[in-house]
C-alpha cells in the first residue's frame, strides 16, 4: 500500500507553497502551526505573505507582537500566533536561529506538540517519524481498522498502529507521511469519501466490510459558533486588529484613540451582552492577546 500511495502522490500532490524545494524548515514549521484546524486553502496565501515578511525565526522573534497578530488575521485561535512568536524566540535563544532536527528538541519549543514535531522532522528534514493528524487517522481507521471514522480522541493503540506501517527508510517514511495525509485530505474525506478515486481502495477494510456506519457517532460533538465566547473574542480581536497604527505610533482614526488603542466604549458596540463581552475581554487579556491602558484596549506592543 505504501508504494502505491507514493506513486499516486508523486502524480497528484497539490502544489502547496511549503512543499516547494526551496522552502525552509522554518517555513514548514510555520505551515504546520497555521494549518491546525484550518483549511489549507485559507492558509496558503497567508503563509506566503507571512514568509515574505518574516522569512526566518529571527524576523518573527523581533517583530512587534501587534504586527504578528494582525498578520495572523482570521486564521482562528490567535494564541497560536503568540506561541509561534515565542517559538521563534526560543529557536533564537536555544538553537542560534536554526530549527532543530530532532523531535525532543522540537517538542521543547513553545507551541510545538507531538504532531507538529513529527511533521517537521518528516517534511522539513526528510527523516522517519510517526506523523498522525486527523487525515492520517481516518485513512488508517478505514484501510486497516475497517471503521468509518476513528474514535473522537487519539488512542495509544492508534499511535502504535500508525507506527507499525511507517517504512524504515527515511525518505520512504517521509513520503508515506505526506501521501497518507494527502489521501485523507482530498480523497478519503470525512463526509464524502471519493472511493472510486482512491488508489488503495483494494486494500480498504472499511470498503470490504460494506461501509459500516460510524460506531462513535453518538459521542461526537459539533462545535457551535453563533453566540459563543469564541465568536465574541473573534469580534473583539477584529476591532483591535483594524485599529490604525501600532502601540506608541501616535496615529488615530475612525473613532479610535491614538497609538492604535480603542476605547472600551467602542469595543462594547460589537456585542450586546455586556457581561459576556467583559468575560471575553478579560480572557483575551489573560491570554496575552490584548492589553488594557486606562479605559482603552490594544494589541500587545
Amino acid at each position: 500500500m505504501q508504494e502505491v500511495l507514493a506513486d499516486w502522490f508523486a502524480q497528484t500532490a497539490r502544489d502547496l507553497p511549503w512543499r516547494a524545494p526551496d522552502r525552509s524548515p522554518w517555513g514548514v514549521l510555520v505551515s504546520e502551526v497555521m494549518a491546525q484546524q484550518t483549511p489549507v486553502a485559507r492558509v496558503a496565501p497567508l503563509w506566503t505573505a507571512w514568509m515574505e515578511r518574516w522569512p526566518t525565526p529571527s524576523d518573527v522573534a523581533s517583530a512587534p507582537t501587534a504586527d504578528v497578530l494582525r498578520a495572523w488575521g482570521t486564521l482562528g485561535y490567535p494564541r497560536r500566533a503568540l506561541r509561534l512568536q515565542e517559538c521563534a524566540r526560543a529557536i533564537m535563544e536555544r538553537h542560534d536561529g536554526t530549527v532543530p532536527e530532532d523531535e525532543p528538541s522540537l517538542l521543547a519549543l513553545p507551541g510545538v506538540g507531538t504532531y507538529t514535531a513529527a511533521a517537521v522532522v518528516a517534511f522539513a528534514f526528510g527523516r522517519r517519524s510517526v506523523v498522525v493528524d486527523t487525515n492520517v487517522r481516518r485513512v488508517l481507521a478505514r484501510t486497516l481498522g475497517g471503521d468509518a471514522l476513528p474514535a473522537p480522541s487519539l488512542t495509544s493503540a492508534e499511535m502504535a498502529r500508525a507506527a507499525s506501517v511507517v517504512p524504515s527508510d527515511d525518505a520512504d517514511a517521509a513520503t508515506w507521511a505526506a501521501s497518507s495525509m494527502e489521501l485523507g485530505a482530498v480523497v478519503c474525506t470525512a463526509r464524502a469519501p471519493r472511493c472510486d478515486a482512491c488508489p488503495v481502495s483494494w486494500a480498504c477494510a472499511w470498503r470490504a466490510a460494506g461501509y459500516p456506519p460510524d460506531e462513535h457517532g453518538a459521542r461526537r460533538k459539533t462545535q457551535a459558533w453563533a453566540g459563543t465566547d469564541r465568536q465574541v473574542r473573534g469580534k473583539v480581536m477584529a476591532v483591535l486588529r483594524e485599529a490604525h497604527g501600532q502601540v506608541g505610533s501616535g496615529q488615530a482614526g475612525n473613532g479610535q484613540e491614538a497609538h492604535g488603542r480603542v476605547a472600551r466604549s467602542q469595543v462594547a458596540l460589537v456585542w450586546p451582552d455586556a457581561a459576556q463581552l467583559d468575560r471575553c475581554v478579560a480572557g483575551l487579556i489573560e491570554d496575552g492577546l490584548v492589553e488594557q491602558t486606562g479605559d482603552e484596549l490594544h494589541l500587545p506592543g
